[in-house]
């Protein structure tokens, strides 16, 4: 057996080793796929932001027709549009048009409309079978090169009919497919691109609807250009190292929308696709992330090679070794078993590391969303924006601390709440006995703790009476069972008489949902006459 042991100590550290090398090599592919989904999902964030703008600048405009009843002037409507900035705000949009809608027989009524406005003669064109007629009676902006687009009937082609006849049905927005911009209104050149429809809500049903302009009827719509509109949603810096294909549907050639300039690498292009379906104003979309040459992978594939050869190398001179002394064979099996067991930790390590990861952006990318709908400018946004990642920073900062296994509550709530009242907290407005949190319950009252203390500055001290507003926070552990319940206390007093808002922002809805969702716990307010009362229990585990 001795005199095998150098032969079979060879073979087995050089079998490992090459395990290793695939390892490595397998583990350095799956790090270039997962920052490659990372890069497409930042990509395709950047394409949802530019669809929610432009699909908010067509609410706006169906709220102004709304209010007015449709009765809009091409004057109002030119000035509206004017005052939108539209190319430093939306770029990428072709323009904002009024459908009129009217049946087959009634155009007369509608051209001696667009005659008052405009002062010229516009037909209304091309001639349609069809029930129903939707000419463009407003458009901006509106130059000389595309004036003839006034009186075209869009009801007359097949997909912007399909479009237009779903947004009939319904208030929501509806998509067409893939179009050619300017065709239809005689222009010299034609863009490929998208129209998104939205009804406008009428006091009388389409069937008796007449051409006066107390009861106007008929779709606003949003013209894009497709090409400009992604590469304008994709320049922001920094530029992404990926190309993008968008397709109206399935993956097709005639289906596509819009294909990046910068082509894809190869042959990384072939093996990295992140594909993404989406719905826009209805309608589904795929899009092709491939990376293109300026995607570097996080690690080389001359590691797994090298690795392997040092394996190799390793092998032969252990088993050199190996003749001379026997403990070589001992030493081996150590390296083995510590090589082994350093592969499991590496794992579990990445799979929670891409747990946690996930997680945060998950968090951040909703924090980030809601605070931008309630947001009223970039400087409000930023700023609360700024303030709740600090929050969630200070619980992500204790948390690593005690390498992620437990925190104070009470330190908890000294970090955030002197992040906004200072640091030097007076004597006795925290009391409670020791509480350690798990992580999910540390970072969810992190962000809690932050938007209580957040509100009581905005609101408590403006509202104090002669400056005597205070706040205290005590907690309590309540056991039934093997069953124990965090039960926490803030008061503030002082206020005068405080009553419930109207109105539910954000930080109060954040609150309930990481109470009542996240924790499974229960959350109660008293606004009385002094202060404010809130009351949170929260299960805490054994």
């Amino acid at each position: 057996m001795k005199k095998l042991f150098p032969t079979v100590a060879f073979i087995a550290v050089a079998l490992i080793s090459l395990t290793m090398a695939g390892f490595a090599y397998f583990a350095t592919q799956e790090a270039a796929r997962i920052k490659f989904e990372g890069t497409a999902d930042d990509a395709l964030s950047r394409i949802e932001s530019r669809v929610d703008l432009h699909l908010s600048l067509l609410r706006s405009t169906q709220a102004l027709f709304d209010a007015r009843n449709g009765d809009i002037t091409r004057g109002e409507f030119s000035a509206f549009f004017t005052a939108l900035n539209i190319d430093d705000n939306f770029a990428g949009l072709r323009g904002i048009g009024f459908l009129r809608l009217a049946k087959t027989g009634d155009e007369a009524a509608v051209e001696r409309d667009i005659l008052h406005d405009y002062g010229s003669v516009h037909p209304i064109y091309p001639h349609t079978t069809e029930q129903w007629r939707t000419p463009i009676v407003l458009f901006e902006p509106l130059d000389t090169s595309n004036q003839s687009i006034i009186g075209f009937d869009m009801f007359s082609e097949p997909v912007r009919r399909a479009a237009i006849e779903k947004a009939m049905g319904d208030d929501q927005q509806h998509a067409s497919g893939l179009v050619q911009l300017g065709q239809g209104a005689g222009g010299a050149q034609s863009f490929t691109g998208f129209l998104i429809f939205v009804r406008l809500n009428v006091e009388t049903a389409p069937d008796v609807i007449n051409a006066s302009r107390s009861s106007t009827a008929g779709f606003l719509y949003a013209a894009f250009r497709a090409s400009e509109f992604f590469q304008v949603a994709l320049s922001h810096s920094p530029l992404l190292p990926v190309n993008v294909e968008v397709y109206d549907g399935k993956p097709e050639a005639g289906n596509l929308l819009f294909r990046s300039e910068a082509p894809p690498v190869e042959p990384t292009g072939r093996e990295l696709v992140a594909r993404r379906d989406i719905v826009v104003a209805g309608r589904p979309w795929t899009l092709l992330f491939r990376p293109t040459s300026a995607f570097s992978p996080p690690s080389s594939r001359f590691i797994p090679v090298m690795l392997g050869l040092f394996g190799l190398l390793l092998a032969g001179t252990i088993a050199l070794v190996a003749r001379y002394q026997e403990r070589a064979y001992d030493a081996k099996s150590a390296l083995h078993e510590a090589t082994e067991k350093s592969l499991l930790e590496k794992d579990l390590i990445l799979q929670e590391m891409k747990h946690r990861i996930k997680n945060s952006i998950t968090r951040v990318l909703a924090i980030a969303r809601q605070t931008a709908s309630q947001a009223t400018d970039v400087k409000e946004f930023s700023a609360s924006f700024s303030a709740r990642l600090q929050a969630m920073a200070a619980s992500q900062d204790m948390l690593t601390r005690s390498r992620w296994q437990k925190a104070d509550l009470g330190d908890l709530l000294r970090i955030e709440l002197g992040q906004v009242f200072g640091k030097d907290l007076p004597e006795g407005v925290l009391s409670g006995p020791e509480v350690l949190l798990d992580e999910t319950t540390t970072q969810a009252l992190g962000l809690t703790f932050h938007e209580l203390a957040t509100n009581a500055l905005k609101y408590g001290e403006a509202n104090s009476v002669k400056g005597g507003w205070a706040l205290k926070v005590d907690w309590r552990v309540e056991a039934r069972g093997r069953d124990r319940t965090l039960v926490l206390n803030w008061r503030e007093t002082g206020q005068g008489k405080l009553e419930a808002p109207a109105k539910t922002g954000f930080g109060t809805k954040l609150i309930d949902l990481n109470v009542t969702r996240e924790l499974r716990g229960m959350i109660a307010r008293d606004y009385h006459a002094d202060g404010l009362k809130v009351e949170i229990r929260i299960p805490l585990a054994v």
